[in-house]
């Protein structure tokens, strides 16, 4: 499974989560049956568009983030699904050298040739499909393959966390499976109308933070008492839908504090803070480093 897939997996089981609805339940409201959405949910199906428009319908999510979201796994379970196909893969011709056989008739003789050229261009077209998906397999595991060390496309997909406080320190939350149904510790609106997020995974004993509406350029920091961890919006895609920094361990007890640094020249560091363990709440809005402070 591509990140591009692994995202997206993740933010649809956290909405489905906050409907509080079973999968019955789901599809009882939608067009999509029971089974469909326990393969969306878990990854062994590419959901469609629609099902991403109806689950955000329910769970009383704008739906322009996770359809950013969905094009762009869409688009890469496309490409690959492209480069695999074998319509596109040429056979090359040549001459088939024919084993000596017994006097026959023109008939007989020209439907034996026949089938032996069909046969030759069938393993023609297996023997390149065959090392097609092995380049193919090969060039997608490097691509994917990275300190974050991303689910395997080859091996089942399981929705549990691959790392804990320390281990998670300076990782990927949808990589690491840890932004499945995460802790929302604060909630706050920057004055130029962005949206930032502290969010907190019990399981992974961690914490990041993440921002939406922003504009290229705009940026968010996360800390816990130990190195600052940072993102930035780059591209439009980014600011279409969630960026959010890697992790930083925090356990029950922990201060999490973070910073929102606008693009603008103009604009000024807006910092808020939450502890975890508590209820979450929204950090009244202010102005520079001031914010929710527990």
């Amino acid at each position: 499974m591509t990140a591009a897939r692994t995202r997206l997996t993740a933010a649809l089981r956290e909405l489905r989560a906050r409907t509080g609805l079973s999968l019955a339940a789901l599809a009882e409201r939608t067009a999509y049956s029971k089974s469909s959405w326990e393969r969306y949910l878990n990854g062994r199906a590419m959901p469609p568009r629609q099902a991403v428009r109806d689950l955000c319908r329910i769970a009383g999510e704008p739906d322009g983030r996770l359809l950013a979201l969905w094009e762009i796994a869409e688009s890469d379970w496309r490409g690959r699904a492209a480069v695999l196909a074998p319509a596109s893969v040429p056979v090359s011709p040549g001459p088939v050298p024919a084993p000596a056989e017994p006097r026959q008739s023109p008939a007989v003789g020209r439907s034996r040739r026949r089938r032996a050229r069909l046969l030759v261009a069938l393993v023609s077209v297996y023997t390149v499909i065959a090392g097609g998906v092995a380049l193919v397999t090969l060039l997608l595991s490097q691509r994917d393959s990275g300190p974050d060390e991303p689910l395997s496309s080859s091996s089942p997909y399981v929705l549990t966390p691959r790392c804990h406080e320390a281990a998670c320190e300076g990782r990927d939350p949808m990589r690491m499976v840890c932004g499945v149904a995460p802790d929302t510790l604060a909630t706050y609106r920057t004055a130029t109308g962005a949206h930032v997020e502290l969010r907190h995974s019990r399981e992974c004993g961690a914490s990041w933070a993440r921002m939406w509406g922003t504009r290229i350029g705009d940026r968010v920091d996360v800390e816990a008492g130990g190195p600052v961890r940072e993102v930035r919006a780059v591209d439009r895609i980014d600011t279409e839908t969630y960026v959010y920094t890697e992790m930083t361990a925090a356990r029950p007890g922990s201060v999490v504090r973070s910073c929102f640094l606008p693009a603008s020249a103009a604009g000024e560091r807006e910092c808020f803070e939450a502890r975890v363990g508590e209820a979450a709440a929204e950090a009244p809005p202010g102005g520079p480093d001031r914010g929710l402070t527990r």
